[in-house]
């Protein structure tokens, strides 16, 4: 019997397959891609500053020959360059101006790369006796550079004879500290160098000694502090023997 009322019948649930997320769905699953991302980011980063190192231990390597090459087709090894914009060496009279014995490689000069794989400067640093053109060095003239290392208790330790190296190359690595870009821009760093990062800061300021050592990075890392530069030297007994094999000494 129709009473007349007018009660009307209740709302359907929407099909499950037709549901949006709920709030802590959408959350599980962003929490998910966030790792899924991070675990695929993480290798990615470390790949790339690989691929940078090797490619600046290649450029290093290529570096050291060009410097051998130059010594044997004149005698002496070149100064370090005028600027971070002028390439060729900055040498007057026979020696390097103004006595100055270490700055950037002389890129121009020498025909090789500047750049290590971040796009900073190279540094360099020559014996003065090595590279002077006004008395052209001999197997018995005496070089100024020492490299050096970290040993186990974190103590300096020799990595060369002491005022052994001719010559000395470097990349200040992947954190910069102490580097210079392409124009010459001092690159920023962090607000504790150089005092938490005594190795590296003897790399970008030193002449005569250098460090070379395992990469370490992050605070806390030892005495010398975070380290990743990458550094070269020209031993003088290959470069003595590939001037004697060109005919260039005794």
């Amino acid at each position: 019997m129709n009473d007349g009322s007018s009660a009307k019948p209740a709302a359907a649930s929407p099909p499950a397959s037709n549901r949006g997320f709920t709030l802590i769905e959408m959350a599980v699953a962003l929490f998910i891609i966030t790792l899924l991302l991070g675990s695929i980011l993480v290798p990615l980063t470390t790949q790339v500053n690989q691929r940078k190192a090797s490619d600046t231990q290649r450029a290093l390597d290529e570096v050291k020959e060009a410097l051998v090459g130059f010594a044997i087709t004149n005698g002496y090894l070149p100064c370090p360059a005028v600027s971070a914009t002028n390439g060729f060496e900055d040498r007057t009279a026979g020696i390097c101006t103004g006595g100055k014995r270490a700055g950037y490689i002389p890129w121009a000069t020498l025909g090789a790369s500047k750049l290590d794989g971040w796009g900073r400067i190279f540094r360099y640093s020559v014996t003065p006796a090595y590279a002077s053109s006004a008395a052209p060095f001999t197997l018995g003239t005496a070089a100024d550079i020492t490299i050096r290392t970290r040993d186990a208790t974190g103590a300096l330790a020799n990595l060369s004879n002491v005022n052994a190296i001719p010559a000395v190359v470097l990349s200040h690595g992947r954190n910069g500290y102490g580097a210079v870009d392409d124009l010459g821009v001092v690159q920023a760093v962090s607000a504790g160098w150089p005092g938490t990062n005594p190795d590296e800061s003897a790399n970008a300021t030193g002449t005569t000694a250098f460090v070379s050592r395992v990469e370490q990075i992050g605070m806390g890392t030892g005495v010398g502090g975070e380290f990743d530069d990458i550094v070269a030297w020209l031993s003088p007994n290959i470069l003595f023997n590939r001037m004697v094999a060109a005919g260039k000494l005794p």
